[in-house]
């Protein structure tokens, strides 16, 4: 047991640092753009804010990988595929229960469902505030647009 909550603790670690490493990406190429693009159309706002929701989708499918490769490292699944499927239903807490952990592993699936659940939250807060961004750019753009006619 011991052993599990050590492997779940580390991979709890390296989602977070794979998190991590998007947010600081994706957020400073949001400001970037910000600082760049003064007038900005309607169709890049759209397409800049998809690109951003994107990113941390591409985010979350590296740490299910992450796990899943765990899985068949460990032998708990013989099959990639496998340990990808039961992953993704582990990580976004979905949990189907048709595919389960032998008892000697299944206390990593409640830190990976903990960890799905952690990483799905801090994902949302930064599309909220990619979108809250957009929208204030945009207002910005519309108010000065405005005071010059």
């Amino acid at each position: 047991m011991l052993f599990e909550i050590f492997i779940g603790s580390a991979m709890i670690v390296l989602t977070t640092l794979i998190h991590g490493v998007f947010t600081m990406v994706g957020v400073e190429y949001m400001r970037d753009y910000v600082d760049r693009h003064h007038e900005p159309a309607l169709i890049w706002s759209t397409l800049r804010l998809t690109v951003f929701v994107l990113w941390f989708f591409l985010a979350t499918i590296l740490e299910v990988w992450s796990w899943a490769v765990l899985y068949v490292f460990l032998g708990a699944f013989q099959s990639i595929e496998t340990a990808v499927y039961f992953s993704t239903v582990t990580f976004t807490t979905l949990g189907f229960g048709d595919i389960v952990l032998e008892d000697e592993w299944r206390l990593l699936s409640a830190f990976e469902a903990a960890n799905g659940l952690l990483m799905f939250g801090w994902s949302t807060a930064l599309v909220f505030v990619g979108v809250q961004w957009t929208f204030e750019n945009r207002a910005e753009h519309r108010r000065k647009r405005s005071t010059r006619s």
